[in-house]
């Protein structure tokens, strides 16, 4: 599922991931899935990929940068570049045509125009994240890790931060383990913009307890929030210290891929009050994460013979037949 089509799924709470997760998978990848690592010189190098994170805005300029980078994902360069210069136009302040413009038209000029657009723009992550894979495309690595830092430092509230994350850790699954609760959807928010579902849900956070909490602190990891996912996680705590769900959600907030240890510290001593497989679930599922598959099957079992017959139980077992799969 791409990232353009996750922007619609902001509150589907049920486990989803246990379908979708990959173990280690290398995430510096092209379109085409050809390793992105600088080729050698004689090699045509390939452009970078095109990812301007568009995951709630549903303006018409939004919509039309999704079309356009939708041709570029399927390989029509040219007419991509040829919108993305038309929206420009329209508006020369988007930064994110002036990207996908700067991308389309790789290699001609592309390092040299995000260069300016940084400059121009020093704390937006979908540039920094951009100029990061279009030097890596150009085979200088150690700037583009220089600017996939700048992203997460300036910008880590951001699908872009989330993403120069993934680069800059490909050891790891990518994206970050999200906290998952058998919590149902508030009703009236079928007729809602993405935008205005998100808004809707802190609203209800604001005024509500530790489970509108925790449904708003989902649906803002859903759309590339992460540091607006665990204040709210953050927030649960506060509203129900003694909630169990509320802190395993605290510690999946914080999980970080150069410290995973933070939210592990934190999930270890919560295990001994596990009594439906909340803790032991996201043990496992943040192990696999990581690619400690078999801690994290050891983790999923306690948490599936916990409660075979409830949420986490099933889940578990779900999670575990996909890991058990790409292990095979």
């Amino acid at each position: 599922m791409s990232p353009r089509t996750r922007a619609h799924v902001l509150v589907g709470l049920a486990a989803a991931v246990s379908a979708g997760l990959v173990v280690g998978v290398t995430v510096l990848q092209a379109d085409n899935g050809e390793s992105a690592e600088p080729p050698p010189p004689e090699v045509e190098r390939a452009p970078p990929p095109l990812e301007l994170g568009l995951l709630v805005r549903d303006d018409s300029e939004a919509e039309a940068l999704r079309d356009a980078e939708s041709l570029f994902d399927e390989g029509q360069r040219e007419e991509a570049r040829a919108r993305f210069q038309e929206l420009l136009a329209e508006n020369p302040d988007s930064v994110e045509a002036a990207v996908g413009a700067a991308i389309a038209s790789w290699p001609d000029g592309t390092v040299e125009r995000l260069e300016e657009l940084a400059a121009q723009s020093p704390e937006s992550g979908v540039v920094r994240l951009h100029l990061g894979l279009a030097l890596l495309a150009s085979g200088d690595e150690e700037g583009a890790v220089r600017e996939w830092r700048e992203a997460e430092r300036r910008d880590p509230d951001s699908p872009a931060a989330l993403r120069a994350d993934d680069v800059l850790h490909p050891q790891f699954a990518p994206g970050r383990p999200p906290f998952v609760a058998p919590l149902e959807a508030p009703p009236g928010l079928d007729d809602l913009s993405p935008a205005e579902q998100v808004e809707e849900l802190g609203r209800r956070a604001r005024a509500g307890g530790v489970d509108e909490k925790l449904v708003y602190g989902i649906a803002l990891q859903r759309v590339g929030r992460p540091v607006s996912a665990r204040e709210a996680f953050q927030d649960a705590v506060a509203a129900d210290p003694d909630s169990l769900p509320a802190k395993v959600a605290d510690a999946l907030g914080r999980f970080d891929k150069d410290d995973p240890s933070q939210t592990f510290s934190r999930l270890g001593p919560l295990a001994d009050s596990d009594k439906d497989g909340v803790v032991r679930y996201h043990l496992g599922l943040a192990l696999s994460w990581i690619g400690q598959v078999e801690e994290a099957v050891r983790q999923l079992r306690l948490a599936r013979n916990a409660d075979p017959d409830g949420f986490y139980g099933r889940e578990a077992n779900r999670l575990l037949e996909r890991l058990l799969e790409v292990e095979s």
